[in-house]
């Protein structure tokens, strides 16, 4: 619309975006056009993006018209945003964690996650690629594999750098600039791993906060969507669209009071003066040099914008041997109970038989084998073994009251600080969030550090995040 350079969505956020439309400098179509003429030039090195929504454009269209006649809706009203192949879209694109068995499978409607960008104004421009089964597959699968989309490469360094799992495509995609944001799922990393891997802002939040309703699942207790983006800004804007209790997830209704439908409140860049972060060393005991480097710099970083660091802490449980029982069990029942509903068209409608289906297509489907998905069909899948109540009681009490809870406590700590996305496997036991974000970059590629706390925490991991944004400002752009 304007004649400037296509380059200017390059790292442009939300809130530029959306200041260009209300401008009428840009709007929604032009906005999609210019999105899509980046995937088709660059996506070809990356292959991050597995289909795009075909409706994209006329959805633009409306939201522009809808704009010129009533206003916009709010700050994601004409932004496009891309989603993770395991999040159900009622609409022409399909859903299928990677799996060539679901490659034809098309949602009969949207997600509690799409139905809220929706109704925010956001254009669902399409879906990105994951690490199959969202890396419940197979131990030797790498991160950002998938029999339907092949191979996800980090833009920073295609083949060189490890682009992180299991929401490869998401972070990718967001890193490369091919949407404004994205959103990943995370049962243990599948968020901050990647963006911690691409230089981007990864918002894990509390499990329950935002309705799992219609995402192929891995664990009822550990799954949570979460915003991608190459801002806290931006996760903040989107946080607050994704809110809102949902009857059928029974985990989201313990949310109730505790959520926000707007966090850009808490975006401070005085947010670290005066909050007490602590330094779980144990977790920076195997750091290469280089990383060791760019986590000091951040704890100085920190202490130069007056938080209080107390050096070191000890999570009590940070030297647990830990199993993954709960995973085990409740990947069978929960996939068994999403599959079931599938249309008759698809395929496969339990566990047994996507096996069974990559067994006949094994030339295509098994390049790294499915031990991974027979360990767990081993199991009943009724979640009436006494080995999965054990290990879920023993692990959430570890992780909560013996771990990040106590360790909080004991400190009167705000936040705990760690380098890359290390200890996110004692905020996923926990159901607790966790915020990465850039802090430079190491010989093997772009280097985030996170903030964790406990439940509900997200007002104070944003304040604090954004704080270390702002100081520092270590995202860069891939050279493509």
């Amino acid at each position: 619309m304007t004649g400037k350079s296509v380059d200017w969505i390059v790292e442009a956020d939300i809130s530029i975006l959306q200041q260009a439309m209300e401008r009428g400098e840009s709007d929604a179509v032009e906005l999609v056009n210019l999105y899509l003429k980046r995937i088709e030039v660059y996506d070809n090195k990356i292959h991050a993006v597995l289909e795009l929504n075909p409706d994209a454009l006329e959805i633009a269209r409306q939201l522009d018209l809808e704009r010129q006649e009533r206003g916009p809706r709010g700050p994601l009203h004409g932004i496009p945003i891309l989603l993770k192949d395991n999040i159900d879209t009622g609409d022409r694109m399909h859903t299928s964690a990677g799996s060539l068995a679901l490659a034809d499978s098309i949602a009969s409607a949207d997600s509690f996650v799409a139905a809220k960008l929706r109704e925010a104004g956001a254009v669902l421009l399409g879906k990105v690629n994951m690490t199959e089964w969202a890396n419940f597959m197979a131990v030797a699968m790498p991160s950002g594999y998938s029999s339907r989309g092949g191979q996800v490469l980090n833009p920073y360094g295609p083949g060189q750098f490890d682009v992180g799992g299991s929401s490869a495509g998401s972070g990718a995609a967001v890193a490369a600039c091919f949407a404004a944001a994205s959103m990943g799922t995370e049962t243990s990393g599948s968020i901050v791993n990647p963006a911690h891997r691409n230089s981007i802002v990864g918002l894990k939040p509390t499990v329950g906060l935002i309705s799992r309703i219609g995402i192929i699942p891995i664990s009822h207790t550990q799954d949570t969507p979460g915003p991608m983006t190459r801002t806290v800004a931006d996760a903040a804007i989107l946080l607050g669209a994704l809110t809102g209790v949902d009857e059928r997830d029974p985990l989201s209704l313990a949310s109730e009071g505790k959520s926000l439908r707007d966090y850009t409140s808490f975006l401070d860049k005085k947010g670290l003066e005066g909050a007490r972060i602590g330094i779980p060393r144990w977790f920076y005991q195997n750091l290469k040099e280089d990383e060791r480097i760019v986590a000091e710099r951040a704890i100085d970083v920190l202490r130069r914008q007056g938080a209080v660091i107390i050096d070191p802490v000890s999570i009590p449980c940070e030297r647990a041997k830990w199993n993954f029982d709960v995973l085990r069990h409740e990947f069978k029942k929960d996939l068994n109970d999403y599959l079931a509903l599938l249309d008759a068209s698809v395929p496969v409608h339990s566990l047994e038989e996507v096996i069974a289906y990559n067994d006949q297509h094994a030339d295509r489907a098994l390049l790294y084998g499915q031990d991974t998905l027979i360990w767990s069909e081993e199991t009943s899948g009724t979640l009436t073994e006494e080995s999965y109540h054990e290990s879920l009681r023993k692990y959430q009490n570890l992780t909560r009251a013996q771990g990040i809870d106590h360790v909080l406590s004991e400190h009167r700590l705000d936040a705990l600080f760690f380098p890359g996305d290390e200890g996110e496997d004692i905020a996923a036991r926990a159901g607790y969030p966790l915020l990465i974000v850039p802090a430079g970059f190491t010989e093997a590629g772009p280097m985030g550090v996170m903030f964790a706390a406990g439940a509900y925490s997200e007002p104070t991991l944003i304040k604090l995040a954004y704080a270390f944004e702002q100081a520092t400002q270590y995202r860069k752009a891939p050279v493509l």
